[in-house]
Parts: C-alpha cells; structure tokens; sequence
C-alpha cells in the first residue's frame, strides 16, 4: 500500500493465488481522513496499548435488579392496581410532592400504598388554589394556620415596600441638559 504525494487518494495493491477472481493490482481511489481513522481505530480498542482491537465494542445492559426486586416483593405481599387516580398529592412542610397520572397499587392488608410516576416538587401556595375543593373538614386547621402565615408575611413585605419609600430622598438627582454633576452636587451641599 503506497500513497501518492500531493494527492488525497489511496492506491492500493491487491496480489491473490486465484488470479481468476481477483486481477493482480486494483486501485482504488478513496479520500483519506487521517484523523477520522485514528478516532474509529482507537474506539475500538477495549484495553490499552497492545491489546486486540474488537470489531464491536460490547454493550452491557443496565440491569435493573433495584425495580425488578422491589416489583417481585410487592407481587409477594399482593398488591392490586387502583384504577382511574389522576393525581396524588404528599404533603411535607411547605412543599407539595404533585403525581399526575401516576400508577397507583395498594395493600390493605400490608399498610402498603405504592405510588409510581414521574413527580413534581411545587409550593403549597402555587397549588393551593387548585385543590382547596379537594381538602376535607380534618384540614380546615390547616388552612387556618396557613392564612395566619400569609398574613404575617403580607405586613412584613408591605413595610419593607414603605421603607424602600423612606429611601427615595438619598436617591441621585436627576440632570438638566447642559449641567455637570459638580454644579448639581454644590446645589444640594447650599
């Protein structure tokens, strides 16, 4: 195998025993990029310097054994599907764990309540809105705490707004056309 100087081809020299399927010198002419055969040779070498290169590297599958052990200890405790829930709601602290559409198995016997699905971590008072209609009388506490929490905050950030006011008089001048700072600045010191 030879390459030509000063062009971007490759010839190549092909000699065969059977002479009848294969002529003795067959060229073709093929672009070569140095640096793409470099990369693909050296991503397929699975060890290191001196190693056999394998033509496809092998792929291990993740496995799941976590879910798959955990799916096999809930059919042992026998858990059934609970059809039609479209949303499931945790409450922790100030935060709402949201579920919607999530797959729902339950184990009375067990005290075992599974809840699958992709969620959704928002503030009480985002959602709040949304599912005053769905909370009990057992909550109404609740809901009274929280209004006494809304209105604690609401003063303190209504007066942090009236001290923001206060602080408008050490606020910068604002300048007439053909006025420097210094001229405004002896303005205000006389």
């Amino acid at each position: 195998m030879h390459k030509n100087q000063g062009s971007p081809y490759l010839v190549v020299s092909v000699s065969s025993s059977n002479s009848q399927s294969v002529p003795n010198h067959v060229s073709f002419n093929e672009e070569m990029d140095v640096e793409r055969l470099k990369k693909m040779a050296s991503s397929v070498r699975t060890g290191g310097k001196g190693t056999m290169r394998r033509k496809k590297k092998a792929v291990h599958k993740t496995t799941t054994t976590d879910d798959k052990r955990l799916q096999s200890t809930l059919k042992r405790i026998g858990v059934n599907a609970i059809p039609a829930i479209e949303e499931v709601n945790i409450f922790k602290d100030d935060v709402v764990i949201q579920f919607l559409n999530p797959k729902v198995q339950a184990s009375i016997a067990a005290n075992t309540w599974v809840v699958s699905g992709s969620p959704q971590t928002k503030k009480l008072q985002d959602i709040l809105p949304n599912i005053i209609h769905q909370l009990g009388p057992d909550n109404l506490e609740n809901l009274k705490k929280l209004a006494e929490q809304f209105q604690k905050q609401a003063p303190e950030a209504g007066a942090a707004t009236a001290q923001d006011d206060d602080d408008d008089d050490d606020a910068v001048p604002d300048l007439v056309p053909g006025e420097t700072f210094e001229a405004v600045a002896e303005e205000t010191k006389s």
